[in-house]
């Protein structure tokens, strides 16, 4: 899931000092309260409503309270919010065939917004639509159905024959998958599996929100404006665990404002909470006057720098691997908030993944940890590259934290011998932009976070052929690589039952990606909330944040 900003810069140690201790409990409400309007801020809005095709953080955490899956992922903090429940399903699916096949039962009298029931039918087209759209994930998450190799190909005529069975009077959904995939019910419990009307086009929807399920519905949205929720009337509560009532009556999310603006109107309780980085000029008084507002989590995540490797100067592996030699981590650190915030990464899978092994090749001394930037070994890869003299462009994204690192590496780009330039574009496209290869974007900054905690959310989603299209808005591989063989031990990983085997599995292939430098991994971050003294209840998921409709705002 990209994340749409970066934490901000030097943190002063009123903040960290503060808290360390305040953070290790959630407020929980005496009792609880519904009503009022949860009011947030975004310096941008992030794209289509479409959730079968975005893949933002911001949009995510509004697709969760607005529609459903078969399954989904508890909505509390801690260790629980990472298990998986039944949702429009009854109950986790019965797993046969060696692993092949997923039975799963729907829930009766389950409505859409519009009054109409969620049946089979409506489950079916949606799996169908996932592919007729080209989702970004598509390839990486369910090109193991039956079929789904000739939806990718021709993906207007997507059937997914013999992938996929429903039986509409017994309610029944039946998938085939091609070899086991053990983690395939985690990706049946994110927005892009949500379950759809069986009318709805195949087509980005764009502006135009689609009924839901859940008990938000989005009743109007303008990408200059505003991103208007309101309550399904049609909704009620079938399983707390998988998609609570709710408490706010209303969730507002307002677009325009410069990140100063925003911190003021949240700490003047104008605003309830904010999707972007406050900026390093406001968090002395962040950390000290407004520390108890503050909420900070250590996320499974990465900042990091992709790079193209099918044009210039990039498609060179030495060219990828002078670029992760120069850049100093220590000082990506310090703008990011100092290493409270975040600590330097060489490698793709962040500290606590299955599989993760410190390592660090591109460093002084290679070896577990980043240690210095090693310039001199990095001017020499260029040399050797053949690639000095020539244009770099580096496309960032217009917040004020991204716009710093950016100058920054523009600066080391320069001292490797490119003619360099930075492009700071609206977080709103960017995302989508950097994905599309007819921009020719050859190096860019970008972040990271899970979608559910496994490894191959890294290193299958972000480098596996399958998520590399071309000329697509939804191609989540930025880099563009491709190696057949890497792909086949990572489908190896996937299928492996055993944890030890499977994590070992995982580690390989890290070093291998790592070493390839299709993208520098830059630091591992932690999320920052700042959030106004009307709302209590403030409940962290690590897969999707705050959870806005546990929110309960006076």
């Amino acid at each position: 899931m990209h994340m749409a900003s970066f934490l901000p810069a030097s943190l002063v140690a009123s903040l960290t000092s503060s808290l360390t201790a305040f953070f290790l409990t959630a407020a929980i409400p005496a009792a609880a309260q519904q009503g009022g309007t949860l009011r947030l801020l975004a310096h941008a809005a992030a794209g289509t409503i479409d959730p079968q095709i975005n893949y933002t953080g911001q949009f995510w955490q509004i697709f969760t309270i607005t529609y459903d899956g078969l399954l989904a992922f508890r909505k509390v903090s801690g260790d629980g919010g990472n298990t998986v429940v039944p949702d429009l399903a009854d109950a986790l699916p019965t797993i046969s065939d060696d692993g092949r096949t997923y039975r799963f039962h729907l829930r009766p009298d389950i409505h859409f917004s519009t009054g109409e029931p969620v049946t089979a039918a409506d489950v079916a087209a949606s799996f169908r639509r996932i592919f007729k759209v080209s989702s970004p994930t598509s390839g990486s998450f369910y090109g193991g159905i039956v079929g789904a190799d000739q939806c990718l190909h021709t993906p207007a005529t997507c059937t997914l024959e013999g992938g996929l069975e429903t039986d509409a009077a017994a309610g029944t959904i039946i998938f085939h998958l091609t070899a086991p995939d053990s983690e395939f019910a985690m990706k049946l419990a994110l927005p892009h599996a949500v379950i759809l009307p069986s009318s709805t086009a195949p087509k980005d929807a764009g502006v135009t929100p689609i009924p839901t399920t859940g008990p938000y519905i989005i009743d109007s949205y303008d990408p200059n404006k505003r991103l208007h929720l309101i309550r399904n009337s049609q909704f009620h509560p079938w399983s707390a665990d998988a998609q609570p009532a709710g408490f706010p009556d209303e969730i507002n999310e307002d677009f325009g404002l410069e990140d100063e603006a925003e911190v003021s109107a949240v700490e003047n309780n104008q605003a309830d909470g904010m999707f972007d980085a406050p900026p390093s000029d406001r968090l002395a008084e962040i950390g000290g006057k407004y520390a108890k507002q503050v909420h900070l989590a250590t996320e499974l995540a990465m900042s990091y720098l992709p790079m193209n490797v099918n044009i210039p100067p990039f498609n060179s592996e030495k060219a990828r691997q002078a670029v992760a030699f120069a850049i100093d981590r220590r000082a990506i650190v310090n703008m990011m908030g100092g290493p409270r915030l975040a600590l330097p990464a060489c490698q793709i899978l962040p500290p606590g993944m299955q599989g993760y092994v410190p390592y660090c090749p591109f460093t002084q001394n290679p070896g577990a940890t980043w240690t210095a930037p090693d310039l001199d070994r990095a001017k020499a890869l260029v040399q050797e590259s053949g690639t000095a003299g020539q244009k770099v462009t580096l496309i960032t994204g217009d917040g004020s934290v991204s716009r710093n690192v950016g100058t920054y590496l523009q600066s080391v780009l320069a001292q490797l011998g490119y003619d360099a330039h930075i492009k700071a574009i609206s977080n709103n496209i960017e995302f989508t932009y950097i994905q599309n290869t007819a921009n020719q974007v050859q190096i860019s900054l970008s972040s990271w976070a899970q979608d559910y905690p496994a490894p191959s959310d890294f290193l299958n989603v972000l480098f596996s052929c399958g998520s590399f299209r071309q000329n697509s808005d939804s191609s989540v591989n930025i880099s563009g690589f491709c190696d057949p063989a890497i792909d086949a031990r990572m489908r190896e990983a996937m299928a492996e039952t055993d944890p030890a085997k499977a994590a070992s599995a995982w580690a390989a292939v890290d070093r291998e990606i790592t070493d390839r430098a299709p993208a520098a991994v830059l630091a591992t971050p932690r999320h920052l909330d700042l959030i106004s003294t009307r709302v209590k209840n403030y409940v962290y998921s690590d897969q999707f944040r705050w959870l806005l409709s546990l929110a309960q705002v006076q």
